[in-house]
């Protein structure tokens, strides 16, 4: 089995910033890119950043500048730096990873239950 737990959400004041941290735990043999993914109230799932095994980064437009991605690779983790954050951030915020297990000749993805930040003065 494998999981995905996220941490760091909460609530934070406009122009305010957090860090979001998911954990992939489990049978894991390799895990190739890893993400985060949010979806606001009534709007659906969007990407928001996604790392490579590699480390090439790529960003949704709205968050380029303002959030940076990294992981790290012995800890099985995935971190989302989040700064300058407004109203529109407020959001479900989901970890996903692709990932073999030991027991599997291929990559499934995987995704974490998510971790609510809420933007708000």
């Amino acid at each position: 089995q494998v999981q995905l737990v996220e941490s760091g959400g909460g609530v934070v004041q406009p122009g305010g910033s957090r860090r979001l941290s998911c954990a992939a735990s489990g049978n894991i043999c390799r895990i190739n890119a890893m993400g985060w993914y949010r979806r606001a109230p009534g709007k659906q799932r969007e990407l928001v950043a996604t790392i490579e095994g590699g480390g090439s980064t790529d960003y949704a437009e709205s968050v380029k500048g303002r959030f940076t991605i990294s992981r790290d690779n012995a800890k099985n983790t995935v971190y989302l730096q989040m700064n300058s954050l407004n109203p529109e951030d407020t959001a479900a915020y989901y970890c996903n990873a692709y990932i073999m297990r030991y027991d599997s000749t291929y990559v499934n993805d995987y995704w974490g239950q998510g971790t609510q930040v809420t933007v708000s003065s």
